[in-house]
Parts: structure tokens; sequence; C-alpha cells
């Protein structure tokens, strides 16, 4: 019997593939980190065949929020930046620590 659903790498592929036409429209170097974001979504395929309710494209997004994230604890490891000590999970989800210009009304808007 086959599969009834696609591999996750599978739908990594049909997503870079829907995605051509815009990866052609951008410049040589945004087309280079576009590749580069869809290898950070491969890299994390089996985390994305395990996430079934949620849609493929969102599962892809997510890995390559997630390795854009640890890029930037590294980056922030080599200044010397500590990273913030977080005593509990309200403290961690706490807006008000977040440096955006806006509150949340501004989204509301």
């Amino acid at each position: 019997m086959g599969r009834t659903l696609p591999s996750a790498t599978l739908q990594i592929l049909d997503e870079r593939q829907a995605l051509a036409k815009f990866r052609r429209a951008l410049r040589r170097e945004d087309q280079r980190a576009l590749d580069d974001l869809f290898r950070a979504a491969r890299y994390h395929v089996a985390a994305i065949a395990y996430t079934s309710h949620l849609l493929p494209l969102e599962t892809m997004l997510l890995a390559m929020l997630l390795e854009e994230h640890k890029r930037v604890l590294k980056l922030e490891a080599r200044l010397g930046q500590p990273p913030e000590q977080e005593t509990d999970e309200t403290e961690r989800l706490d807006p008000g620590r977040l440096p955006l210009g806006g509150s949340d009304d501004d989204l509301a808007d």
C-alpha cells in the first residue's frame, strides 16, 4: 500500500517549487538567502514530519526561524553579550521586555 501523504522532504521541495517565480524575481543575494532558509528547513525535516496539525509551509517557516534565532544567539555570544537570565515562564513571555517600537495595540490598527 502506498503513502497517502507526501513525505516532509517532498513537501519542502514542493513549496520551494511553488515559490520558484518569487525566487526568480529576487536579487541574486536575496536568492542565496532564500536558498539558505530552505536548507535550514531541510535540516529540521524530521521535526516537520511530526507536525501533522500544521500546514507544511508553517512548519518550514518555523524551522527557518529556529535556525535564524540560533544564529542570532551565536552572534550575541561572540559579542560577549550574556543571554538574559530567565527565572520562570511568565517572565520569558513578558512583552514589556521585547525591544519593539510600539505596543500590542499598534497591531490592532
